[in-house]
């Protein structure tokens, strides 16, 4: 494994975590904000997701300038 690949498996792997630990919070969480208002709750768990998305697609897009 080159130096390249090695960095990127740290940074998936410490992507997945962070979002892991993340969704194992979810549910607690979305009943909390549920409790306040069912909208604000669907709003944090939307973003939640496109957050994950928005991270791998920035992330793809800077590793794909680099190679040009």
């Amino acid at each position: 494994m080159d130096r390249d690949s090695k960095n990127a498996a740290i940074a998936a792997l410490c992507i997945i975590l962070v979002f892991g630990v993340g969704a194992y919070f979810m549910p607690t969480l979305m009943l909390a904000l549920g409790k306040v208002s069912t909208v604000l709750a669907g709003v944090v768990a939307v973003a939640f997701v496109l957050a994950f998305f928005l991270l791998f697609w920035l992330r793809g897009r800077s590793r794909r300038d680099k190679a040009d």
